[in-house]
């Protein structure tokens, strides 16, 4: 087990034992990562053959640096799509979903008191919008399946509504998230803002929230979440959406976020290290603009996924995300199918921490 001492908060339960709890950021070693496989069930139904080949450089990229867990229809037909692969790191669970979405239907993994264990709180598909029925039974099937070490605990947090994408943790304490997404009215309109900050507070071991109040992306449908606008790159640096050109419908509004973010103050009082993504070109469908983002980057081990959008921007989110990351490499990858769907390359993963599932090979 690692040493998570400088990591833990501390929280004082009604019978006065003391709760070491961490929510680990995302540079925490991992484990694994997690994958929703498309299938003709899903929304790609339509658009399987064009969004299959980005799944498979996403799950590739993975399986070179951890281990990949993948729920799907088909296991036989994910094999085969995958091709010639080291398999040793790959675990496949055949299991019905609705979507893809791994980031919000996923588990959300804490230490606590040391021990790993997944929370499984309520999805709803982002306040209702879809049908998530199937996919808000993921997590406890796959802890059924035996897919986490068996050390790992179980924790039902429902009926709290909770996604992963509206969560970015510092490791040391601090959340960062938007207000948009967290006091949506469909996801705990029964709580007040001071009601959900204290569940955050408590279940997440929290010395504080940071609420960012302002920023969207045309064509969201999560409401914001923090993954789309503004990371947690490590505990003293943010990478955010930066305003773009004045004639853009984001531009007030990410303008507004960004003194908001210059406002904060880390742990120790100073100001974060703010690093300007660009505002993403404009991607449309059938006349609807689509939320492309460079903030939905994944953290792996070493490595650090960008979505690209085949623009010349692309480069430009690179050289900023190797100023936040200088010890991992930076690997684009083209995620223009994906936003048909209004997501991006963060939102399809759920990453979990070290000791959360076999390691063997990392």
């Amino acid at each position: 087990m690692l040493e998570f001492a400088k990591f833990f908060s501390i929280l004082y339960s009604k019978s006065e034992h003391m709760i070491k709890i961490l929510f680990p950021p995302e540079w925490f070693p991992q484990s694994a990562v997690q994958l929703t496989w498309p299938h003709v069930g899903t929304d790609w139904a339509d658009l399987i053959d064009e969004v299959t080949p980005c799944f498979i450089t996403i799950a590739k990229s993975i399986l070179e640096r951890e281990n990949l867990i993948i729920v799907c229809a088909d296991a036989d037909a994910v094999r085969l799509q995958l091709g010639d692969i080291d398999e040793s790191r790959l675990c496949l669970y055949e299991l019905p979903s609705n979507d893809t979405w791994a980031r919000d239907h996923g588990a959300v993994s804490v230490f606590v008191d040391d021990v790993p264990t997944i929370y499984d709180f309520t999805f709803n598909a982002w306040g209702m919008k879809f049908p998530a029925n199937l996919d808000n039974q993921l997590t406890f099937s796959l802890y059924g399946e035996q897919a986490f070490n068996p050390e790992v605990e179980y924790i039902n947090q429902m009926p709290f509504v909770l996604e992963g994408g509206s969560l970015e943790s510092d490791g040391e304490g601090t959340l960062l998230t938007t207000a948009e997404c967290l006091l949506s009215v469909n996801r705990n309109d029964y709580l007040s803002e001071e009601e959900i900050e204290s569940i955050l507070m408590e279940k997440f071991g929290l010395k504080r929230v940071l609420w960012l109040r302002h920023g969207y992306l045309a064509g969201d449908d999560t409401d914001s979440h923090i993954d789309t606008l503004a990371r947690f790159c490590d505990a003293h640096t943010i990478a955010y959406v930066a305003p773009g050109e004045e004639e853009d419908e984001h531009t007030e509004e990410l303008r507004m976020m960004e003194q908001e973010l210059h406002a904060f103050r880390t742990l120790e009082g100073e100001p974060y290290r703010l690093i300007e993504l660009p505002m993403a070109d404009a991607v449309y469908h059938n006349e609807e603009r689509l939320p492309a983002t460079y903030a939905n980057f994944l953290i792996l081990n070493g490595a650090v996924l960008v979505p690209f959008y085949d623009s010349p921007k692309d480069e430009l989110a690179r050289q900023k995300l190797q100023q936040a990351f200088p010890d991992r490499e930076i690997i684009g990858i083209n995620c223009l199918a994906l936003l048909r769907q209004h997501g991006s390359l963060h939102c399809l993963t759920m990453q979990f921490p070290r000791d959360f599932v076999q390691e063997e090979y990392i």
